[in-house]
């Protein structure tokens, strides 16, 4: 697995969790994964090697891949905080104003 080490990751996560101010408890587990206990069982890995994907984020048993660690974070966000407004964002070559 390229990219994050999963500590850091684990901080990532529980800064945000504090920031969104979700009292979820969160814990590393032996095998290189993150777990997120609370209304919803949520687990976050690495992928394995030969996968497109950096990162596997489990939640009530359904399984999604994660390209970065921005999808983790926004994966987690709407399964904790049903009132989130997960918004994407396209980025496209335009004129600032238009003529």
């Amino acid at each position: 697995m390229s990219g994050a080490p999963v500590e850091l990751v684990w901080g990532l996560l529980t800064e945000s969790l504090a920031a969104w101010r979700v009292a979820d408890s969160i814990e590393r587990t032996g095998d290189s994964a993150i777990a997120i206990g609370g209304d919803k069982n949520i687990r976050i890995e690495p992928a394995p090697r030969d996968s497109t994907f950096r990162w596997m984020v489990t939640i009530d048993g359904r399984t999604r891949p994660a390209l970065s660690i921005l999808a983790v974070l926004r994966q987690v966000r709407v399964a904790l905080d049903p009132d989130f407004a997960a918004n994407k964002i396209r980025v496209a070559i335009a004129p600032l104003v238009p003529p």
